[in-house]
């Protein structure tokens, strides 16, 4: 059988053509060379089957990647580590102001802010060249759950009132100019033909086009503790209670595997990993 004939099951229950260019595509982003994904892609497509589901095409493509280097399997499970930041959405709010840090801003978490008529907890507030971005972060625990249009309806008119007061006060030595959506989905294209008309910056995962979460997060090398696929679900739980959200915090934060009982040897091996995936030089 053909794979281009081949229909698969997506999260959200849609019914798609197999497509072999967006599974080389995401095995690319891994860093893998061409040998490889080679061999991964051919092993894939052997066992396809009409309605396969998109994660059992994920599963076993990341069980070969995690044969050949732990690093370009946690790269491959970056959209499910997202995820796994959850139960909660706090850090997932303190992972997007990571992002942004990285990326030049001063940030602040969980701030409240006067608007005119009232006040509102802000998730992310970011300041950078005079400028103050607002941020607000809709996260989901669960695949195929997209922002519908009511979520930037309602994120604007708060970003609305805040920024009548705040740029009425001299005090704040900055301006109100924007107001983002960060989510770990998707949006509506009606959540996206809304934003552009009133101005409201979105973010998802692979929105704006080259320029989503997850480009930024390949780009600048920030990838959420999750990613790991030496540490155990409860050691990444004790480590997000912690507030390491990121990888690159675990290197300068080595105690916190002390902490955790984890032997030397294991330990060398959970540092490489982070190490090889951020592109960090262990010492």
């Amino acid at each position: 059988m053909e794979n281009e004939s081949i229909i698969i099951t997506k999260s959200s229950g849609d019914k798609v053509k197999f497509s072999l260019n967006k599974l080389r595509s995401s095995l690319k982003r891994t860093g893998a060379n061409r040998e490889t994904i080679d061999q991964i892609i051919d092993k894939v497509r052997d066992e396809l089957y009409q309605g396969i589901s998109t994660k059992e095409i994920y599963n076993r493509a990341f069980a070969l990647l995690k044969k050949k280097k732990s690093h370009f399997a946690s790269k491959y499970k970056l959209k499910k580590a997202i995820y796994e930041l959850g139960p909660t959405g706090f850090p997932f709010e303190r992972f997007v102001g990571a992002v942004l840090k990285y990326s030049g801003y001063k940030v602040k978490i969980g701030e409240v802010l006067q608007g005119k008529c009232v006040t509102h907890e802000i998730d992310v507030v970011a300041h950078k060249d005079n400028e103050t971005t607002i941020i607000e972060c809709k996260f989901h625990g669960e695949q195929g759950i997209n922002c519908n249009v009511k979520i930037p309806l309602y994120i604007n008119s708060r970003y609305q009132d805040v920024k009548a007061h705040w740029n009425t006060n001299p005090k704040n030595g900055t301006i109100l100019t924007k107001g983002w959506v960060v989510t770990n989905t998707r949006f509506s294209e009606d959540a996206i033909q809304y934003s552009k008309c009133c101005g409201l910056y979105l973010l998802s995962w692979d929105y704006p086009e080259n320029n989503g979460l997850k480009d930024r997060i390949d780009r600048l090398g920030l990838y959420p503790i999750t990613v790991s696929t030496l540490l155990s679900n409860r050691e990444k739980q004790f480590l997000l209670s912690r507030n390491v959200v990121l990888c690159r915090e675990l290197i300068h934060d080595k105690f916190y595997l002390d902490h955790l009982g984890i032997s030397d040897a294991r330990k060398d091996k959970i540092l490489k990993e982070i190490a090889d995936l951020c592109t960090i030089k262990t010492e």
